[in-house]
Protein backbone atom coordinates (compact mmCIF):
# COMPACT_ATOMS: atom_id res chain seq x y z
CA UNK A 1 0.00 0.00 0.00
CA UNK A 2 1.21 3.47 -0.90
CA UNK A 3 0.70 6.10 1.76
CA UNK A 4 0.71 9.89 1.67
CA UNK A 5 0.22 12.70 4.16
CA UNK A 6 -3.08 14.23 3.08
CA UNK A 7 -3.68 17.98 3.31
CA UNK A 8 -7.41 18.53 2.59
CA UNK A 9 -7.28 22.29 3.03
CA UNK A 10 -10.11 24.53 4.18
CA UNK A 11 -12.32 24.12 1.11
CA UNK A 12 -12.71 20.37 1.51
CA UNK A 13 -14.04 20.83 5.04
CA UNK A 14 -17.36 22.19 3.75
CA UNK A 15 -17.69 23.70 0.27
CA UNK A 16 -15.87 20.87 -1.50
CA UNK A 17 -16.84 17.99 0.75
CA UNK A 18 -17.73 15.87 -2.28
CA UNK A 19 -14.13 16.22 -3.49
CA UNK A 20 -12.90 15.03 -0.09
CA UNK A 21 -15.29 12.05 -0.02
CA UNK A 22 -14.52 10.95 -3.56
CA UNK A 23 -10.77 11.38 -3.05
CA UNK A 24 -10.81 9.02 -0.08
CA UNK A 25 -13.08 6.46 -1.76
CA UNK A 26 -11.19 6.25 -5.04
CA UNK A 27 -7.70 6.14 -3.59
CA UNK A 28 -8.78 3.39 -1.22
CA UNK A 29 -9.86 1.31 -4.24
CA UNK A 30 -6.36 1.74 -5.66
CA UNK A 31 -4.69 0.64 -2.43
CA UNK A 32 -3.51 4.16 -1.62
CA UNK A 33 -3.86 5.50 1.89
CA UNK A 34 -4.37 9.22 2.43
CA UNK A 35 -3.45 9.89 6.05
CA UNK A 36 -4.86 13.29 7.00
CA UNK A 37 -2.16 15.58 8.31
CA UNK A 38 -2.45 16.05 12.04
CA UNK A 39 -3.26 19.60 13.20
CA UNK A 40 -2.90 21.15 9.74
CA UNK A 41 -3.57 24.84 9.17
CA UNK A 42 -4.80 26.97 6.26
CA UNK A 43 -2.22 27.41 3.51
CA UNK A 44 -3.00 31.12 3.35
CA UNK A 45 -4.80 30.80 0.04
CA UNK A 46 -3.52 33.54 -2.30
CA UNK A 47 -4.16 36.73 -0.35
CA UNK A 48 -1.68 36.15 2.49
CA UNK A 49 1.26 36.36 0.11
CA UNK A 50 0.25 39.94 -0.77
CA UNK A 51 -0.33 40.97 2.85
CA UNK A 52 2.45 39.32 4.86
CA UNK A 53 4.82 37.19 2.80
CA UNK A 54 6.82 35.87 5.75
CA UNK A 55 3.66 34.79 7.57
CA UNK A 56 2.36 33.15 4.41
CA UNK A 57 5.56 31.13 3.98
CA UNK A 58 5.46 30.18 7.65
CA UNK A 59 1.88 28.91 7.42
CA UNK A 60 2.79 26.66 4.49
CA UNK A 61 6.07 25.58 6.06
CA UNK A 62 4.27 24.50 9.22
CA UNK A 63 2.23 21.99 7.22
CA UNK A 64 5.35 20.81 5.43
CA UNK A 65 7.19 20.39 8.74
CA UNK A 66 4.34 18.31 10.17
CA UNK A 67 4.35 16.13 7.06
CA UNK A 68 8.12 15.82 7.24
CA UNK A 69 7.84 14.36 10.74
CA UNK A 70 5.63 11.56 9.36
CA UNK A 71 8.21 10.65 6.72
CA UNK A 72 5.51 10.85 4.04
CA UNK A 73 5.16 13.01 0.94
CA UNK A 74 2.27 15.44 1.12
CA UNK A 75 -0.74 15.43 -1.21
CA UNK A 76 -3.10 18.39 -1.72
CA UNK A 77 -6.38 18.18 -3.69
CA UNK A 78 -6.66 21.96 -4.02
CA UNK A 79 -4.57 23.57 -6.74
CA UNK A 80 -3.95 26.73 -4.71
CA UNK A 81 -2.83 24.75 -1.65
CA UNK A 82 -0.58 22.64 -3.85
CA UNK A 83 0.99 25.65 -5.55
CA UNK A 84 1.54 27.53 -2.29
CA UNK A 85 3.24 24.61 -0.56
CA UNK A 86 5.27 23.68 -3.63
CA UNK A 87 6.66 27.19 -4.09
CA UNK A 88 7.22 27.59 -0.35
CA UNK A 89 9.44 24.51 -0.40
CA UNK A 90 11.24 25.77 -3.51
CA UNK A 91 11.87 29.24 -2.05
CA UNK A 92 13.03 27.91 1.32
CA UNK A 93 15.49 25.63 -0.47
CA UNK A 94 17.03 28.62 -2.28
CA UNK A 95 16.82 31.31 0.39
CA UNK A 96 18.72 30.41 3.57
CA UNK A 97 17.75 33.67 5.26
CA UNK A 98 14.05 33.05 4.63
CA UNK A 99 14.40 29.47 5.88
CA UNK A 100 16.08 30.71 9.06
CA UNK A 101 13.29 33.19 9.78
CA UNK A 102 10.57 30.62 9.08
CA UNK A 103 12.17 27.95 11.23
CA UNK A 104 12.62 30.47 14.05
CA UNK A 105 8.84 30.99 13.97
CA UNK A 106 8.20 27.24 13.80
CA UNK A 107 10.17 26.72 17.01
CA UNK A 108 7.11 27.98 18.87
CA UNK A 109 5.38 24.78 17.74
CA UNK A 110 8.45 22.63 18.32
CA UNK A 111 8.75 22.17 14.56
CA UNK A 112 11.50 22.53 11.99
CA UNK A 113 11.37 22.19 8.23
CA UNK A 114 14.41 20.64 6.55
CA UNK A 115 13.21 20.34 2.96
CA UNK A 116 12.78 16.56 3.07
CA UNK A 117 9.20 16.28 1.82
CA UNK A 118 7.81 16.19 -1.72
CA UNK A 119 4.56 17.97 -2.59
CA UNK A 120 2.05 16.46 -5.02
CA UNK A 121 -1.32 17.48 -6.35
CA UNK A 122 -3.93 14.76 -5.92
CA UNK A 123 -4.30 14.30 -9.67
CA UNK A 124 -0.57 13.58 -9.90
CA UNK A 125 -1.09 10.58 -7.63
CA UNK A 126 -3.54 9.13 -10.17
CA UNK A 127 -1.27 10.04 -13.07
CA UNK A 128 2.11 9.03 -11.63
CA UNK A 129 1.77 6.71 -8.65
CA UNK A 130 -0.61 4.26 -10.31
CA UNK A 131 -0.67 3.10 -13.91
CA UNK A 132 -3.49 3.38 -16.39
CA UNK A 133 -3.76 -0.41 -16.26
CA UNK A 134 -4.20 -0.33 -12.50
CA UNK A 135 -7.01 2.20 -12.89
CA UNK A 136 -8.63 0.15 -15.66
CA UNK A 137 -8.50 -2.96 -13.50
CA UNK A 138 -10.81 -1.30 -10.95
CA UNK A 139 -13.38 -0.13 -13.50
CA UNK A 140 -16.70 -2.00 -13.25
CA UNK A 141 -18.92 0.58 -14.96
CA UNK A 142 -16.91 2.28 -17.72
CA UNK A 143 -18.12 5.77 -18.56
CA UNK A 144 -18.81 4.97 -22.20
CA UNK A 145 -20.64 7.77 -23.95
CA UNK A 146 -19.52 10.39 -21.43
CA UNK A 147 -17.58 13.15 -23.17
CA UNK A 148 -15.45 14.99 -20.63
CA UNK A 149 -13.77 18.38 -20.89
CA UNK A 150 -10.59 17.98 -18.77
CA UNK A 151 -10.12 21.30 -17.02
CA UNK A 152 -6.60 21.55 -15.59
CA UNK A 153 -6.89 25.18 -14.59
CA UNK A 154 -3.93 27.54 -14.45
CA UNK A 155 -2.08 26.25 -11.38
CA UNK A 156 -1.56 22.47 -11.56
CA UNK A 157 1.27 22.67 -14.10
CA UNK A 158 2.52 26.08 -13.01
CA UNK A 159 5.25 24.55 -10.83
CA UNK A 160 7.02 23.08 -13.89
CA UNK A 161 8.55 19.67 -13.25
CA UNK A 162 11.43 18.15 -15.18
CA UNK A 163 10.40 16.92 -18.65
CA UNK A 164 6.78 17.90 -17.98
CA UNK A 165 4.77 19.22 -20.91
CA UNK A 166 3.32 22.48 -19.61
CA UNK A 167 1.92 23.59 -22.96
CA UNK A 168 -0.23 20.58 -23.82
CA UNK A 169 -0.25 18.14 -20.90
CA UNK A 170 -2.16 14.91 -21.44
CA UNK A 171 -2.16 13.17 -18.06
CA UNK A 172 -5.73 14.27 -17.23
CA UNK A 173 -6.90 12.88 -20.57
CA UNK A 174 -5.06 9.63 -19.83
CA UNK A 175 -6.94 9.17 -16.57
CA UNK A 176 -10.28 9.84 -18.25
CA UNK A 177 -9.53 7.37 -21.03
CA UNK A 178 -8.63 4.73 -18.43
CA UNK A 179 -12.13 4.91 -16.94
CA UNK A 180 -13.80 4.56 -20.32
CA UNK A 181 -14.77 8.19 -20.81
CA UNK A 182 -13.97 10.22 -23.91
CA UNK A 183 -11.77 13.24 -23.20
CA UNK A 184 -12.66 15.96 -25.68
CA UNK A 185 -10.29 18.46 -27.23
CA UNK A 186 -10.69 21.36 -24.80
CA UNK A 187 -8.53 24.26 -26.01
CA UNK A 188 -9.04 26.38 -22.88
CA UNK A 189 -8.18 23.56 -20.48
CA UNK A 190 -5.34 25.55 -18.88
CA UNK A 191 -6.98 28.98 -18.95
CA UNK A 192 -7.71 30.63 -15.59
CA UNK A 193 -11.27 30.41 -14.24
CA UNK A 194 -10.94 33.85 -12.62
CA UNK A 195 -10.23 32.54 -9.15
CA UNK A 196 -11.18 35.10 -6.50
CA UNK A 197 -11.42 37.84 -9.15
CA UNK A 198 -15.20 37.46 -8.76
CA UNK A 199 -14.85 39.61 -5.61
CA UNK A 200 -12.88 42.51 -7.11
CA UNK A 201 -13.89 42.44 -10.79
CA UNK A 202 -17.14 40.57 -11.20
CA UNK A 203 -17.71 41.19 -14.92
CA UNK A 204 -14.19 40.16 -15.86
CA UNK A 205 -14.44 36.96 -13.80
CA UNK A 206 -17.85 36.05 -15.23
CA UNK A 207 -16.49 36.63 -18.73
CA UNK A 208 -13.69 34.13 -18.05
CA UNK A 209 -16.19 31.56 -16.79
CA UNK A 210 -18.42 32.15 -19.82
CA UNK A 211 -15.51 31.46 -22.17
CA UNK A 212 -14.70 28.18 -20.42
CA UNK A 213 -18.32 27.04 -20.48
CA UNK A 214 -18.75 27.98 -24.13
CA UNK A 215 -15.56 26.12 -25.03
CA UNK A 216 -16.96 23.00 -23.35
CA UNK A 217 -20.21 23.37 -25.28
CA UNK A 218 -18.33 23.87 -28.54
CA UNK A 219 -16.27 20.76 -27.78
CA UNK A 220 -19.53 18.79 -27.40
CA UNK A 221 -18.60 17.73 -23.89
CA UNK A 222 -21.09 16.08 -21.56
CA UNK A 223 -19.46 17.33 -18.38
CA UNK A 224 -16.50 19.41 -17.24
CA UNK A 225 -14.09 17.64 -14.88
CA UNK A 226 -12.20 19.80 -12.41
CA UNK A 227 -9.37 19.20 -9.95
CA UNK A 228 -9.72 22.32 -7.80
CA UNK A 229 -12.45 23.57 -5.43
CA UNK A 230 -12.23 27.18 -6.64
CA UNK A 231 -12.51 26.12 -10.28
CA UNK A 232 -15.50 23.96 -9.36
CA UNK A 233 -17.29 26.84 -7.65
CA UNK A 234 -16.63 29.33 -10.43
CA UNK A 235 -17.63 27.01 -13.26
CA UNK A 236 -20.75 25.58 -11.65
CA UNK A 237 -22.08 27.99 -9.05
CA UNK A 238 -21.81 31.15 -11.16
CA UNK A 239 -23.55 29.84 -14.27
CA UNK A 240 -26.78 31.64 -13.40
CA UNK A 241 -24.90 34.92 -12.97
CA UNK A 242 -23.09 34.32 -16.28
CA UNK A 243 -26.46 33.78 -17.95
CA UNK A 244 -27.82 37.01 -16.48
CA UNK A 245 -24.73 39.05 -17.34
CA UNK A 246 -24.35 37.88 -20.93
CA UNK A 247 -27.82 36.69 -21.91
CA UNK A 248 -26.60 33.09 -22.12
CA UNK A 249 -28.39 29.85 -21.27
CA UNK A 250 -25.76 27.61 -19.70
CA UNK A 251 -26.79 24.63 -17.59
CA UNK A 252 -23.64 22.56 -17.74
CA UNK A 253 -22.70 19.87 -15.19
CA UNK A 254 -19.31 20.14 -13.48
CA UNK A 255 -17.83 17.32 -11.39
CA UNK A 256 -14.54 16.59 -9.68
CA UNK A 257 -12.37 14.12 -11.56
CA UNK A 258 -12.42 11.83 -8.51
CA UNK A 259 -16.21 11.64 -8.71
CA UNK A 260 -16.01 10.43 -12.31
CA UNK A 261 -13.37 7.87 -11.37
CA UNK A 262 -15.56 6.72 -8.49
CA UNK A 263 -18.54 6.25 -10.80
CA UNK A 264 -16.44 4.06 -13.09
CA UNK A 265 -15.27 2.09 -10.05
CA UNK A 266 -18.89 1.36 -9.15
CA UNK A 267 -18.88 3.43 -5.98
CA UNK A 268 -22.30 4.71 -4.93
CA UNK A 269 -23.38 8.27 -5.65
CA UNK A 270 -23.81 8.99 -1.95
CA UNK A 271 -20.24 7.98 -1.09
CA UNK A 272 -18.96 10.22 -3.89
CA UNK A 273 -21.05 13.21 -2.87
CA UNK A 274 -22.92 13.16 -6.18
CA UNK A 275 -26.39 14.65 -5.98
CA UNK A 276 -25.39 17.85 -4.20
CA UNK A 277 -24.57 19.73 -7.40
CA UNK A 278 -26.46 22.80 -8.51
CA UNK A 279 -26.65 21.28 -12.00
CA UNK A 280 -27.46 17.58 -11.96
CA UNK A 281 -25.26 15.14 -13.81
CA UNK A 282 -27.89 12.37 -13.61
CA UNK A 283 -29.47 12.98 -17.07
CA UNK A 284 -26.08 12.58 -18.71
CA UNK A 285 -25.51 9.32 -16.85
CA UNK A 286 -28.87 7.92 -17.91
CA UNK A 287 -28.31 8.98 -21.50
CA UNK A 288 -24.98 7.15 -21.50
CA UNK A 289 -26.58 3.99 -20.15
CA UNK A 290 -25.27 4.34 -16.58
CA UNK A 291 -27.90 3.57 -13.96
CA UNK A 292 -28.31 6.05 -11.14
CA UNK A 293 -27.79 4.53 -7.68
Amino acid sequence: MKEFAYFPGCSLEKMAESYHLSALETTKKLNIKLQELDDWNCCGATTYFYIDELLAYTLCARNLAIAEKTGLDIVAPCSACYKNMYFTAAHLAKDADLAEHVNFALEEDDLQYNGQVNIKHLIEVFAQDVTAEEIKSKVTRPLEGIRVAPYYGCQIVRPQKEKEDVEQPQFFEGILSAIGATPVNYPLKMRCCGGSLIISSRTAALSMVRNLLQCAVDSQATVIATACPMCQVNLECYQQQVNQEFGANFSFPVLYFTQLIGLAFGISHKKLGIGKEFISFAPSLLQAGQRKD
